[in-house]
């Protein structure tokens, strides 16, 4: 038995857990698409109950470092379990709802005054944005900068300074919501796939289209892992 395995003298929160799978996957030296000890197997060796560890297996999954196969056991998607403090995850968590409401309001508005106001120079900057998050998906990586720079060449369209402000001043807690979101499985290619209607119903000129496809597609952002964690639950 390992060290980092080895039984806990009494019962420990879901943070301490969570440093003790930290350690054994170094120790084991393991890496993306090996599997952890099951939940059964990981509350034996350390002594706890099988709610401390799924707690914190739900806190690594929400920061996209495991893969939870429903009676398939847990799979490391990274090569490194650097998870976040548990502190700042609690805190993103805190602030994500009203940050991905502030993005329905304003970049439904956005992708409406697009439709009305774009340029050729806009749809070539908007499409050229499709293809660098096309092929980044293409390569495995999530899409996290072709999909910044299609809202960006959005918000360019849609000639509006005020809001472009507005974007600008959240942009690190848009950032967040974007990774949070494009960790999730299979999210890049449908994100993407949405980016493409969006794009459509601006290239047609359609306002009403392009603010209904860019609300659906923020609402699909809004589903997250990290929503469904509740750091107060008491295993």
């Amino acid at each position: 038995m390992t060290e980092a395995l080895g039984r806990m003298n009494r019962s420990k929160l879901y943070e301490q857990v969570l440093e003790r799978i930290r350690a054994h996957v170094a120790e084991k030296d393991l890496g993306a698409g090996d599997r952890l000890p099951s939940e059964r197997e990981l509350a034996d060796r350390l002594g706890v109950s099988r709610a401390s560890v799924k707690q914190a297996l739900v806190v690594l999954e929400a920061q996209g470092l495991i893969d939870i196969r429903h009676g398939g056991g847990a799979y490391l998607t990274t090569n490194r379990l650097e998870a976040a403090p548990v502190e700042e995850l609690v805190e993103r968590r805190r602030r994500l709802p009203e940050v991905l409401e502030a993005r329905e309001a304003i970049e439904t508005k956005l992708a409406e005054l697009a439709a009305e106001r774009r340029t050729k120079d806009d749809l070539d900057a908007i499409d050229d944005a499709l293809a660098y998050m096309g092929a980044e998906i293409k390569r495995g990586e999530p899409g996290i900068e072709g999909d910044r720079r299609f809202h960006e060449a959005i918000t360019a369209a849609a000639r509006s300074g005020l809001l472009a402000e507005f974007m600008r001043s959240i942009a690190t807690q848009i950032a967040e919501s974007r990774n949070e979101s494009l960790r999730q499985p299979g999210r890049p290619t449908r994100s993407l796939t949405q980016h493409h209607k969006i794009a459509q119903a601006i290239r047609m000129s359609d306002p009403k289209a392009a603010a209904a496809a860019m609300r659906r597609h923020v609402q699909t952002v809004s589903k997250v892992r990290l929503l469904n964690w509740n750091p107060n639950e008491e295993p």
